[in-house]
């Protein structure tokens, strides 16, 4: 029997995670851990020597599912460790309620627990819909019509090692998919503070991006199509290797 292991980042109540995990009935056994609380931009964030509480839940649906008060990537990390059973044939991590392109993948703890199921060995998709007012199962029905989609050719295709598959879907009826490079981010953070300067918050308007490069996650996007672009975790600068050589840097 097949087995998919779903997680996410907005947190166990999620109904984006409740949307995907029903679509994912259909290939086999579906089991859900995942934060206890909203850990968005959490980044790969491993909690070590620290106390995390793991508690038994359900989803609205009554499926069963384990609360995990830690990351996206330690709720990957202990069930890799033991927490249940592994491997599972795939990690499926999403719906996420809001995009994840560009430089948002060092950030978001949807795609940071797909990067850590395959540094267990396990190949894993996240999902994010670009649609940030999403607040009803039904707001994340065409998303995870994409999504089992791209499972259905996961789950009969072979991956390359320390690769994931991350798939964003614009709002709305969508227009087709589109294999992506990773585009580029224009971040809009503000800083407030208060008063006494002691409190601040990291706030306004949601980032925008370069939508006129064809190709990248960002005009797919724009335009309406679902984009799906493999991320590998060697982050080596290849193509700049050889004018590091020409530094000649000596110690």
């Amino acid at each position: 029997m097949t087995t998919l292991l779903v997680t996410n980042d907005d947190g166990v109540k999620a109904v984006g995670l409740l949307a995907l995990a029903q679509a994912m009935e259909q290939f086999g056994t579906v089991q859900v851990a995942a934060p206890a609380r909203n850990q968005s931009a959490s980044g790969h964030k491993k909690t070590l020597f620290s106390n995390i509480t793991v508690s038994d839940t359900e989803l609205a649906n009554g499926q069963p599912a384990t609360s995990i008060d830690g990351s996206p990537a330690d709720c990957i990390a202990l069930c890799a460790m033991g927490l249940r059973p592994w491997p599972p044939r795939l990690v499926v991590s999403g719906i996420n309620r809001g995009s994840n392109m560009g430089q948002d993948i060092t950030y978001s703890g949807t795609v940071t627990a797909a990067l850590e199921a395959v540094i267990h060995g396990v190949p894993a998709l996240a999902i994010s819909l670009s649609d940030s007012n999403a607040s009803e199962v039904a707001d994340y029905a065409e998303a995870a019509r994409v999504a089992a989609i791209v499972v259905r050719y996961m789950l009969n295709q072979d991956m390359p090692p320390l690769t994931i598959l991350n798939l964003n879907i614009p709002k709305g009826k969508i227009k087709g998919i589109r294999l992506t490079r990773q585009g580029v981010r224009i971040y809009r953070d503000e800083i407030e503070m208060d008063e006494d300067r002691r409190t601040v918050r990291i706030v306004g308007e949601p980032p925008t991006g370069v939508v006129d490069e064809l190709g990248t996650d960002i005009w797919a996007v724009h335009n309406g199509y679902a984009s799906l672009t493999p991320i590998h975790l060697d982050m080596t600068a290849h193509r700049f290797l050889a004018d590091l050589g020409a530094w000649d840097i000596e110690v």
